[in-house]
């Protein structure tokens, strides 16, 4: 058949069936239609060859960026680390990873769904722009940080895009896309949004507080990309389309090119894994989920010089404080400070006055003391870290019954005195979020009264606060649940208190109504102190959706965990009781540490704990803070 005649679907059919290639066309397709077209971009002359690169010295780049345990566990079996790094990051007993532990070098590697946990976010649309090399460099970043950091996140394809001044029609490489994130960070699409029309770059003012930033690019070469994809995680990579490669579907085997076909033009991908069973790699593409196998592909090793070049890795992702801000609630966040951007940061009251506490990153990850300042401390703060040049804020209620504000400013490395502002009948520790009203996103604290009423408080961008008003009764207890839910097109606001009867009640303010209404009230009675509650990554498949509420509560002198399930019938449920001597659960966190949850316990003697759960059900006890 002469490849100048294979237009339509059946005559590509016809081909791939002469040439037996063991694929199948997507059936989704129709004989007499014309073979699809999609857009490449991938400028694929000046990129390095696999020859060109040198081998990765993987002991040293994994041994100490390997906070997620299931990935520990491959840098051991491959004999990168030494065994007691497994230990001393303390995985889940039940975690069973024996199958490929025992297995220095996986015939199979897939991220899309590893170790029971999905790590690759949802497929793009290039929405017929040249703009490959943009969609897989931000497919690697967002990648890598849920991996780095157990936490999905949304990027901006139009944010690189419109940064580096390039076009609808630009073509390009996809390192140098990461070559000016590495320099900027990527922000998200609410900072700027990926768009096929040719418009001014006028990102949101506080785009630096919103960016994921990554500190090494590295190239890879083919004799190492299953190693890095094994211990590390996924790759860009590319090759030369084929106009038959528009037409491939997951009926049957991998894609190998047919002899009919002609060169379309060079293309950048996310390399999600490979399987030496069908002697393929597994690739992300950026044509929308009606594309192939929803999206994805596989492609047969070699094949149209996807070997040739080599392939592009990153490490040291930054989630930054919009991806982390509802992982956290009360006295403690996860922050990007330390040589791994997961140091711990801890704002305690130490009588009248406030104490700061980091915990290191990296083993054996000691808890240091720090600054101490303020000298009218009537409860334990929360504390969180802003988009306002990604300072860090902390707001608790004074020995006056006000709200005061703090912030340290990351410019100076200073405390700053935000001013005493609210009723004057505050009690408790307050809840505080920066939330999505607004770019800045405006401040919302919600406190409980002497009156067992809630009062919110907000301010937007400017240092004005203003009072949204009064609501709830019968309220004993209130404190560091406040979090940003994501109903309505602003989100809602989510709160849990404590009622007199001792019973938790649920509130929430949906984002396009603005007012406070009850959506549960539940659990048996003996709740006597405030519960702490996050949003966190257990529930959720993917970016786009709502994890499980996450929430700690003392009940006696014992901790108790309760969940709720979002994305099912939207039920709270009793999981666990643990610890000993508590009297308040003050910070709470979901870290970079395998999806466990990090709790800070004010005991009885008015010392700090800390405890963590590793897996669904496993709660250890941590050491005393200070």
């Amino acid at each position: 058949m002469d490849r100048d005649r294979t237009r339509t679907v059946g005559e590509l059919r016809a081909a791939i069936a002469a040439e037996d290639l063991g694929w199948e066309v997507d059936a989704r397709l129709h004989d007499d239609d014309p073979i699809p077209e999609y857009p490449t971009g991938g400028m694929l002359e000046a990129r390095p060859t696999t020859e060109e690169v040198p081998l990765v010295d993987f002991p040293s780049l994994t041994r100490d960026r390997t906070a997620n345990p299931m990935l520990a566990v491959r840098s051991v079996a491959r004999g990168f680390a030494a065994p007691d790094l497994i230990s001393l990051l303390e995985p889940p007993p039940d975690l069973d990873l024996t199958a490929e532990a025992a297995d220095a070098a996986p015939t199979m590697v897939d991220w899309r769904h590893r170790w029971g946990w999905p790590w690759i976010t949802t497929i793009r649309n290039q929405d017929g722009c040249s703009s490959c090399w943009v969609f897989a460099a931000t497919a690697l970043v967002e990648a890598m940080t849920r991996i780095e950091h157990a936490v999905w996140t949304h990027r901006s394809e139009g944010d690189v895009h419109k940064g580096m001044g390039a076009v609808c029609t630009s073509t390009g490489d996809a390192r140098n896309a990461l070559n000016w994130i590495e320099s900027n960070g990527l922000a998200d699409p609410e900072c700027f949004p990926w768009t096929a029309t040719n418009i001014p770059y006028t990102p949101s003012p506080d785009r630096n507080g919103r960016t994921v930033k990554i500190d090494k690019i590295t190239m890879v070469n083919l004799e190492d990309a299953k190693t890095w994809l094994d211990t590390v995680g996924p790759l860009v990579t590319s090759f030369d389309v084929y106009n038959d490669f528009f037409g491939w579907g997951p009926g049957g085997g991998p894609y190998v090119r047919s002899a009919t076909a002609t060169r379309v033009g060079g293309h950048d991908v996310l390399l999600v894994g490979y399987d030496d069973s069908q002697s393929c790699w597994i690739v992300k593409n950026s044509w929308d989920v009606n594309w192939g196998d929803n999206g994805y592909c596989r492609i047969r090793y070699g094949e149209c010089k996807i070997d040739d070049d080599a392939k592009v890795g990153v490490t040291g992702t930054d989630p930054g404080p919009l991806t982390r801000r509802r992982l956290h609630n009360g006295c403690v966040f996860e922050s990007g400070r330390g040589a791994q951007h997961r140091d711990f940061e801890l704002l305690a009251q130490d009588g009248p006055r406030l104490s700061e506490w980091t915990r290191d990153g990296d083993p054996p990850f000691p808890w240091r003391t720090g600054a101490s300042f303020a000298d009218d401390v009537g409860s334990d703060p929360t504390y969180i870290s802003t988009t306002f040049n990604r300072n860090f804020e902390a707001i608790y209620t004074t020995d006056q019954h006000r709200l005061h504000h703090w912030w340290f400013d990351r410019r100076t490395d200073t405390w700053r005195d935000g001013g005493v502002f609210g009723p004057t009948d505050a009690v408790g520790t307050p809840g505080f979020i920066q939330g999505n009203n607004g770019k800045p996103g405006n401040f919302e604290v919600v406190v409980r009264t002497t009156g067992a009423e809630l009062n919110h408080w907000w301010r937007d961008g400017t240092s004005v606060w203003r009072d949204g008003g009064r609501f709830g009764s019968d309220i004993s207890h209130m404190g560091p649940s406040l979090l940003q839910g994501r109903t309505g097109k602003n989100g809602s606001l989510e709160l849990v208190c404590v009622l007199n009867d001792t019973r938790m009640q649920h509130w929430w303010r949906h984002g396009d109504e603005m007012t406070w209404s009850i959506r549960d009230t539940f659990s048996g009675d003996g709740y006597r102190s405030a519960p702490c509650m996050i949003e966190g990554q257990w529930g959720a498949d993917d970016e786009t959706q709502e994890g499980n509420y996450e929430l700690c509560v003392v009940r006696g002198k014992k901790i108790e965990h309760w969940w709720r399930w979002n994305q099912g019938d939207q039920k709270w449920r009793h999981s666990a009781t643990f610890g000993d001597d508590a009297a308040a659960v003050v910070g709470m966190v979901e870290g970079s540490f395998g999806f466990n949850l990090e709790v800070i316990v004010r005991r009885t003697d008015g010392r700090l704990r800390h405890y963590w759960r590793a897996g669904p059900a496993f709660w250890f006890q941590g050491p005393i803070i200070g």
